[in-house]
């Protein structure tokens, strides 16, 4: 009976320590990341100023992620036209297509999809790109230098993406209800009249500022979490050399939509 009782104890006490010990890896890594986006964030309005730099990263992150912004918001506001005109015909209400599908975008679609589409396209790129020079050993070359590597890697990315996904998500907003109308309006036979009348009565400047605070605070978290990733990875248990940089790849990019989601629905709660 006690060398049973000696054994659940051992067990507890190896549970707890193993709790404990991912605890603690949590915590610094919460700590460590808080203080990569401190410098990254101060260095952006540091001089010498980064424009061209900041310039390259916004022709990355904005302008080569727009073909696939468009595309994903064209069939977005389609596919919304398409379920709310069949959900709101059974009420009698299918003249307010238009205020469903504009603020539907505009509130959470539109910020929500823009960064999830920025993760899939640039941000995955950033962690791999940084990874790989961590494990070449570029990023200590850097150092050696006397070139702060944030500095040089992270703080043009993250005023880049402040810049870019806030316009993406104003682009995706627009051709988002472009495409709601040409399902309700065109294919379904709502008149044109009455679908913008609803979209104008219905969005607000409210809504609108929400959106774009989501989505400027959706940039933050992105960049910042992909870049992360890529720099740090080096600490990686899981795997080193190119295998560290996929994982890392991996879960930057897992990390980046779970948080954009969790984000969205604290912020939801605030701007409600």
């Amino acid at each position: 009976m006690t060398g049973k009782l000696m054994d659940l104890l051992r067990y507890g006490c190896s549970m707890a320590a193993a709790v404990g010990g991912r605890m603690l890896a949590l915590n610094r890594g919460m700590g460590r990341w808080a203080l990569f986006f401190a410098d990254g964030l101060r260095h952006i309005f540091t001089w010498p100023w980064q424009g061209d730099k900041i310039l390259q990263q916004i022709y990355f992150i904005g302008y080569k992620s727009m073909p696939i912004v468009l595309l994903t918001s064209a069939f977005t506001g389609m596919v919304l036209g398409l379920q709310g005109y069949y959900t709101l015909v059974k009420f009698g209400s299918e003249g307010m297509l238009g205020a469903a599908v504009a603020l539907s975008i505009i509130r959470e679609m539109g910020p929500v999809f823009t960064a999830i589409m920025v993760v899939a396209r640039a941000g995955s790129a950033m962690a791999a790109e940084i990874g790989v020079m961590r494990i070449s050993e570029q990023i200590d070359a850097l150092e050696t230098m006397d070139i702060l590597p944030v500095r040089y890697l992270f703080s043009p990315r993250l005023a880049a993406a402040l810049v870019s996904i806030p316009l993406l998500t104003a682009i995706f907003d627009v051709v988002g209800i472009l495409g709601g109308y040409v399902t309700g309006s065109l294919l379904l036979g709502i008149s044109p009249g009455t679908y913008f009348a609803r979209v104008e009565s219905s969005v607000e400047l409210h809504d609108v500022f929400g959106g774009f605070l989501k989505a400027a605070n959706f940039a933050i978290m992105v960049v910042t979490i992909c870049c992360y990733h890529g720099f740090y990875t080096h600490l990686r248990s899981d795997g080193f050399g190119a295998r560290g940089v996929g994982m890392s790849t991996t879960s930057a990019v897992v990390t980046s939509c779970v948080v954009v989601l969790i984000a969205d629905y604290i912020l939801t709660s605030f701007l409600i």
